[in-house]
């Protein structure tokens, strides 16, 4: 097969930080909602430097999966 490039394997990978909008968007609320969860129902966010809030996507899962009604 000269002449043809191989494709390498891209792997579509998840973000391991969401941004708020992100959790937004994930949740199907807005942005102030989510300030909100984080500040009244301990929905768990990591810092990065003064203003910087992510919220990882394990722990946005798992906080979800506590709140399921079974």
């Amino acid at each position: 097969m000269a002449g043809h490039k191989q494709v390498s394997d891209v792997r579509l990978v998840s973000p391991l930080l969401l941004t708020i909008p992100q959790v937004a968007s994930s949740l199907g609320v807005c942005r102030q909602t989510v300030y909100t969860l984080i500040d009244t129902q301990g929905l768990p966010v990591v810092r990065l430097g003064r203003r910087g809030v992510r919220v990882s996507l394990v722990s946005l899962e798992q906080w979800v999966q506590e709140r399921e009604v079974k």
